[in-house]
């Protein structure tokens, strides 16, 4: 993973000196609330319902031991013992307090790390393949140029003050494993006549507009991949709308300029930014490659012993298969039964780290659907893995199933909410554990928010669910048929909302048809896809 030089070093430490000023004015009455918001927000801080909120950035979710560590670390010092792993494979804390908030970034700044623009109307955390560089099936390492980017895109001048947040997502397989296409960018490493470059899609998102980004251009030769990334955010800087906030995203702008004329605008400021020198050296990228070399794999057992059912069990399902093939990428799930999808407590983090140093090579990911990944574990460690794992809680063997559930916040902590979502998560995962339909369900994406922005991707779940206030009442919308894969795809409303345990009934309800109408070997997506809508709103409203 990436090491930071002395300039890197330097940025984060007098970021945090700066942060330190800012804080000790408002704390002193010599910034007004006004006047600190905008300051916090570029910092990563937020103000929530019932206290401070600080997200912290992991760039494309790379995270080592000691970083780890110490997250767990701050969660015990700042925080109430726990932290929240979030869709944008970052982390926060939600009680902070602010006269502390200084002390926890230059704690975060000894491990390299920070949470600079994890917020405001900047270029956010960049992220990736929570499985990139142990894929079988990808191109090359993406993080090279997630981390180039990130780079290129840390306190640019010109892209601070975007007219909305911005989002960057970077892949190199074809199976999409970040979301990619909802993103306001989503680039893929291809290779073309033997050559590596990038595929840029741009204007997707989700949120109170939720768009797919259309292809705009099939190869960027990768030494012009910053070039091209900055003259994309050149024409959304110049155009995109700063009177309205709802229609400030750059899918808004694509969609309204149309695709087709905002790729000319694009490619007319691409050829004009090739002569101006913004290009980093290839020789950038080629140093910043060499942080990502495959560590020191060895040759092992092949085949995993199953005799144990439980351990068998897990494997199936939460293990992925690895490049090498004495090896797998182990996922950590952090939904247990009637747990809070995402949280972690400060011994499950220090656990994690342990495990990650002890197998698999000092490195574990964050994933966007809030998970943890063990990228490279031998399969001759992974039933000691498990164990360790089982013991602490973390063994469910449910990726990608009903129980994997991605869930906001919601109105228990956040200020945006309009009804909550970690009870909703945590009634269906126990409803699903009882019955024993979760078993026979197979992959089941379920994807919970608590408002229109989305941040529980309601809109790319097989089931999404979206929390709505109705008439001061907590309502809950029924959305089907989103994905955020490959075929990306947007859910749609079922129909009228139902309240906290009719929404309950209704996934049930949603599941039982799809058990009913399956044909051998769907998933529930191509059931769907297969039969409509209509068999799951007859059953749903009759």
């Amino acid at each position: 993973m990436y090491k930071y030089d002395a300039y890197d070093q330097q940025m984060v430490d007098a970021r945090v000196d700066e942060f330190r000023d800012q804080v000790e004015r408002r704390l002193a009455g010599k910034l007004t609330e006004d006047q600190f918001k905008p300051l916090r927000l570029m910092n990563g801080l937020y103000l929530q319902l019932h206290a401070y909120m600080l997200r912290v950035a992991i760039p494309y979710g790379t995270l080592s031991g000691a970083q780890m560590h110490i997250l767990a670390d701050i969660a015990d010092k700042y925080d109430r013992g726990y932290g929240h792993f979030t869709t944008r494979q970052n982390i926060q804390y939600n009680w902070i307090k602010l006269e502390e908030a200084p002390d926890l970034m230059a704690d975060l700044a000894k491990v390299e790390m920070h949470a600079i623009q994890t917020s405001g109307n900047c270029i956010r955390n960049i992220s990736s393949d929570h499985f990139a560089g142990a894929a079988a099936d990808e191109l090359v390492d993406p993080r090279p140029y997630a981390e180039l980017l990130r780079q290129w895109s840390s306190f640019h001048p010109e892209f601070m003050y975007l007219p909305r947040k911005f989002k960057i997502a970077v892949i190199a397989s074809d199976t999409d494993r970040a979301a990619m296409r909802l993103h306001d960018i989503g680039i893929q490493i291809v290779e073309q006549n033997g050559e590596l470059g990038a595929a840029f899609y741009v204007g997707g998102g989700m949120g109170r507009t939720p768009m797919i980004a259309p292809r705009i251009r099939d190869f960027v030769p990768l030494d012009q991949l910053v070039t091209y990334s900055e003259a994309c955010l050149r024409v959304y800087n110049r155009h995109g709308r700063r009177d309205n906030k709802y229609k400030a995203r750059i899918k808004i702008l694509v969609h309204e300029m149309g695709a087709e004329e905002y790729t000319r605008q694009v490619e007319e400021e691409f050829a004009h930014l090739l002569n101006q020198g913004v290009e980093p050296p290839l020789a950038e990228l080629e140093r910043i490659r060499t942080f990502f070399e495959d560590p020191a794999f060895e040759d092992g057992p092949k085949t995993v012993d199953k005799s144990d059912p439980d351990f068998a069990l897990w494997v199936e399902r939460n293990t992925v298969r690895h490049k090498h093939d004495s090896y797998v990428s182990a996922v950590i799930s952090l939904k247990p039964v009637g747990g809070i999808p995402g949280d972690a407590t400060s011994a499950q983090m220090h656990l994690m780290a342990d495990l990650a140093s002890q197998y698999s090579f000092d490195e574990c990911r964050v994933m966007h659907t809030q998970n943890i990944v063990l990228p490279h574990v031998k399969i001759a460690d992974l039933y000691a893995l498990w164990t360790a794992l089982n013991d602490a809680g973390l063994g469910e063997p449910n990726l990608d199933q009903v129980g994997d559930i991605i869930a906001c916040p919601g109105l228990d902590y956040c200020s945006l909410a309009n009804a909550r979502s970690i009870p909703i998560s945590q009634q269906i995962s126990e409803r699903f554990a009882a019955n024993g339909k979760g078993d026979t369900l197979g992959e089941l994406k379920l994807k919970i928010s608590g408002c229109i922005n989305a941040c529980g991707h309601h809109h790319a779940g097989h089931i999404g669910i979206l929390g709505v206030d109705k008439k001061g009442v907590e309502n809950y919308q029924l959305l089907l048929g989103g994905s955020e894969a490959e075929d990306t795809s947007l859910a749609k409303i079922t129909g009228p909302g139902f309240d906290e345990a009719g929404i309950v009934d209704a996934v049930e309800t949603t599941a039982d048809v799809y058990l009913r109408e399956r044909k051998e070997g769907e998933r529930f997506l191509d059931t769907y896809r297969r039969i409509g809508m209509a068999p799951f709103k007859e059953a749903l409203y009759g």
